[in-house]
Order: C-alpha cells, then sequence, then structure tokens
C-alpha cells in the first residue's frame, strides 16, 4: 500500500522545520520534510556570511517564542547547528535537493508532486518557502546570454571582479561592502541616500565610502542592461554607461505566487497569502508558515512560533480523525 503521511512540509528554513519538530513532540507521525535546496536553511546558508550575527528580535521585531524549539542571539553556525539538532534529534524524514512543484487535493489527501517525478501524499501540508528563493528582478528585461554573470547573490562572485550591486536594502549593502574586499565594487541604488539600512550597514557603508574601497552610483536608475562581448553593459537614465565583469541585484524577493495560486492558495493584492488566525490558508489543510506571509519581512522567532501554532492547530483539529492506532 502507498504511504501517506500525515504531514508533508514544502521548505526546510526556520518555519518548516519547526512545523515539523513541534508536530513530532505532539506525537504526529510519519512526517516528512521536502527542501529543494542541498540542506535546510538555505536563505541562512547562501545570504548570511560566514560568522554573521543572527538576531532573534531581527530589526527589533520583539517576538515571544511560545514553541519548544530555544532560539537566541547567536550566529550563522549556531543557528545552523541548532536547526541540525532538531531535526536530527527528532528523526524527521529529510528530502533535499526536492523541489516541489504542485500540490493538488485528491479528496481528503494532498498529492505534492515533484520536479523529479516523485508524489508525496499526506492529509495536511505547510509551505514554508522563503521570499528569496523568488527574487524580485528589474522591470527592464535582463539578456538571457548574461545569464551566468547576472546574479541575485554572491555565491558565483570570485575575486578581481568588477562588479555592480543593485538595490538599496541591507542585503544590497551587505553584499557590496562584503565583496569589496576582494573586488572593484560599484553599489547603484536610485535613491541617493539608504533610508532603509540598519545602524551597523550604515556605519561600515561609511567606513569603506571613505576609504574609497567603495564606489557608489546613488540617485540614478538603470535604463537597460546590454551584452558587451559577454560583459555587462549598464546604460543609466542620465546618459552614462559601464562596463562590469558580474551584476548582482538585490531588490528584494516575493512570495513565489503562480506556485502558490497552482496549489489553491488565495493571495491578496500585495502577494501575501491570505490565512486565518491559525496560518491555515484557503485552502483547508494547507498551511503557511515564515516570511511569505509577510509584506517587508519576517523573522526566524515568527517563522518558529508559526510552526508550532500550525502543529497545534493541525493536533487540535484534523489529526485525531486521520490517526491510525
Amino acid at each position: 500500500m502507498e504511504k501517506i503521511y500525515n504531514l508533508a512540509i514544502v521548505g526546510g528554513g526556520p518555519g518548516g522545520i519547526a512545523s515539523a519538530v513541534e508536530a513530532m513532540i505532539l506525537g504526529i507521525k510519519d512526517i516528512v520534510l521536502l527542501e529543494k535546496g542541498e540542506n535546510h536553511s538555505t536563505t541562512l546558508r547562501k545570504f548570511y556570511k560566514d560568522n554573521k550575527r543572527v538576531d532573534k528580535d531581527y530589526k527589533g521585531q520583539k517576538v515571544e517564542l511560545s514553541g519548544n524549539i530555544f532560539f537566541a542571539d547567536g550566529t550563522k553556525e549556531s543557528t545552523l547547528d541548532l536547526f541540525d539538532e532538531m531535526l536530527k534529534g527528532h528523526h524527521i524524514e529529510s528530502h533535499f535537493k526536492t523541489e516541489v512543484e504542485s500540490i493538488k487535493k485528491q479528496g481528503d489527501i494532498f498529492e505534492v508532486s515533484t520536479t523529479g517525478g516523485g508524489v508525496f501524499k499526506a492529509y495536511f501540508v505547510v509551505i514554508s518557502i522563503g521570499k528569496m528563493g523568488q527574487p524580485n528582478k528589474p522591470s527592464y528585461p535582463l539578456p538571457s546570454s548574461l545569464k551566468n554573470i547576472i546574479n541575485f547573490n554572491t555565491s558565483a562572485c570570485s575575486k578581481n571582479e568588477k562588479i555592480i550591486v543593485v538595490g538599496g536594502g541591507n542585503s544590497a549593502v551587505e553584499y557590496a561592502y562584503f565583496l569589496a574586499d576582494n573586488n572593484q565594487v560599484t553599489l547603484n541604488y536610485r535613491q541617493r541616500t539608504f533610508s532603509r539600512i540598519n545602524d551597523v550597514n550604515a556605519k561600515i557603508l561609511n567606513e569603506y565610502i571613505a576609504s574609497r574601497r567603495l564606489k557608489t552610483r546613488l540617485g540614478v536608475d538603470i535604463e537597460r542592461v546590454e551584452d558587451s562581448e559577454g560583459k555587462v553593459k549598464i546604460i543609466f537614465k542620465d546618459g552614462s554607461e559601464d562596463i562590469f565583469d558580474r551584476a548582482i541585484y538585490a531588490i528584494g524577493g516575493v512570495a513565489p505566487i503562480d506556485f502558490l495560486k497552482k496549489c489553491g492558495v488565495q493571495i491578496d493584492e500585495s502577494g501575501v497569502p491570505i490565512v486565518d488566525e491559525n496560518h491555515q490558508s484557503s485552502q483547508q489543510n494547507i498551511y503557511i508558515a515564515g516570511d511569505i506571509l509577510f509584506k517587508s519581512g519576517g523573522s526566524i522567532a515568527a517563522a518558529l512560533n508559526h510552526g508550532f501554532q500550525i502543529s497545534q492547530h493541525i493536533f487540535k483539529n484534523g489529526y485525531s480523525k486521520i490517526q491510525k492506532s
């Protein structure tokens, strides 16, 4: 008989991990976690520098933890260690390099289909996929011939490159000064000042600019991007232009709207999934956790609470109906 899981979790970030762990603690059996990355917590691994500080109260968001995962201020490494311990200690069945393509309901059971052709069946589903998996792209087209050197994170960067970083948030600033230690970097932002970055990043940015380790092009937007013999040619709206070895866009992320719609999940005009007080979506028994529930950005602590609240609701309002002896 084909296995039917009680709970399938899509996404191996904090919200997905907490949903799995909290459900297991409650006694919910047969849980599977599906993550398209090579390991859990892809956002932390890819977008956080080594030893980067990770705060419980991210950007001043005060969150009181309500679940069983003790998360406190630490570093990228200590946070990854915590989540490693949670998954291994509670024996969560995890499938990495497994990207979910669609979720369809057949009677009382969801069929979670992957791009590799696999199908996982479950009574309940939690979707906890981060925004960074679907980065915002500019309004102007990007040449497909440059797809290997027009990036949305720093993972493909090497040394001694001429790089332009586009964006005005904390991620853009962090990418810029991090890369500037080994590359010739220009930070471009259409506004003249950075109003959305934290004090620490503002201080470091000013130091890099003052010491001429980092160039800026502020108050000017990009008109278009062209392929110049395999390099990135940027034409600005003021008529100036420059050529770079690589371009990195850090202009935010959006909820993967097409995927959510395919799963029958309704979203609001801002692209945020519509959920009730228990984080249950418009599709009954599909729950949403993590930063896709926030228009601007959530936090690890908030995602952990989502997982706790979701597992509590599943346990009290549905699991008992399908629980096997």
